[in-house]
């Protein structure tokens, strides 16, 4: 008997179009195609499904070591509330012990304090005024400008002059008998709460230098003088600082963006935003490690008010010659 002919195979690739007719002689139902059109679509769907679960998850995870490189887990101080006094006591570092000591001021309780109540808004607008004016007559090419009202010293360019020797006479047009003695008036008030919160008597400290303003914005730095984002410790860079403290004045988000300041602390870093008036203070030892983010957009002003324990290290409050 010769061999009965037989319909050729259909493949799953066929797509519904047979080599030839199925037993009945009728062409495969729509129905396969469809099914197979449904099945590519939600293939598709999961797909795209999956590639927007990796990337928000990858969006995730870049977030999260971001923010632990950056350390930033918890803000101190919020530039948008007004904190009457808050302190935080930590174990001083031994840094002190390299120095000679003075009972009665020589930290032996340490810690970092944040307030709003001592120096007003109104207060900090009118030392900044200061600053402005002052800087006005320099600036660095950098993104951080400082004015040293005590030294006289003050950026510019890619240096440092003696604005009380470079500007002669025309100082006494760009400052007052009242601009130095709100200066004088600031630096006491600040100087008794620091006294206070650390209990000591505020006639064991010293003013001590570098005491000085600063305005930083976004422009790339220019020399190691404009780089002042690295993290340091003042009783290190500084070896007469026993308490810093710093006033703020402008606000952060709406005069600037970035330059927060931030403690380094280890695993559990705190960071203050800044708002005019605001005052921080804190003891200048290794258990107080910490930088200034990058300004991103805008200037931010602020003042830096640095005490010693030790009279040799003191200086005077700034006078207008």
């Amino acid at each position: 008997m010769a061999p009965q002919r037989r319909a050729a195979p259909r493949g799953p690739e066929s797509g519904g179009t047979a080599a030839g007719p199925d037993r009945g002689g009728r062409r495969p139902h729509s129905s396969a195609k469809k099914s197979r059109d449904q099945q590519e679509s939600r293939w598709r769907w999961l797909k795209a499904a999956f590639l927007l679960s990796a990337a928000a998850l990858g969006g995730v995870l870049s977030w999260s070591y971001l923010s632990a490189e950056d350390g930033v887990t918890e803000v101190l101080a919020r530039h948008s509330e007004s904190l009457q006094d808050k302190f935080v006591e930590i174990p001083c570092s031994e840094d002190y012990d390299s120095h000679k000591r003075f009972e009665g001021c020589t930290p032996r309780k340490c810690g970092r304090g944040v307030t709003d109540a001592v120096i007003t808004r109104e207060e900090a607008e009118r030392i900044r005024r200061i600053a402005e004016r002052g800087l006005s007559l320099g600036g660095s090419d950098g993104g951080a400008s400082i004015l040293d009202l005590h030294s006289g010293a003050l950026s510019l360019g890619k240096h440092f002059v003696n604005l009380y020797r470079y500007f002669g006479d025309k100082i006494q047009d760009i400052f007052t008998e009242e601009d130095f003695a709100l200066y004088r008036d600031v630096r006491l008030r600040i100087q008794q709460r620091i006294a206070q919160a650390f209990g000591i008597s505020s006639a064991s400290m010293y003013l001590t230098k570098p005491t000085f303003f600063s305005r930083i914005n976004s422009t790339e730095a220019k020399t190691t003088h404009d780089e002042y984002w690295h993290p340091h410790v003042d009783k290190v860079t500084y070896g007469s600082f026993d308490y810093t403290s710093l006033l703020y004045l402008s606000d952060y988000t709406e005069d600037f963006g970035g330059g927060r300041f931030v403690f380094m602390d280890a695993g559990s870093n705190k960071t203050i935003e800044p708002r005019a008036g605001r005052v921080s203070f804190f003891t200048s030892g290794s258990e107080n490690l910490h930088r200034v983010e990058k300004v991103h957009w805008g200037t931010r002003y602020a003042i830096t008010i640095s005490f010693t324990c030790n009279p040799d290290h003191g200086i005077g409050d700034p006078v207008l010659m």
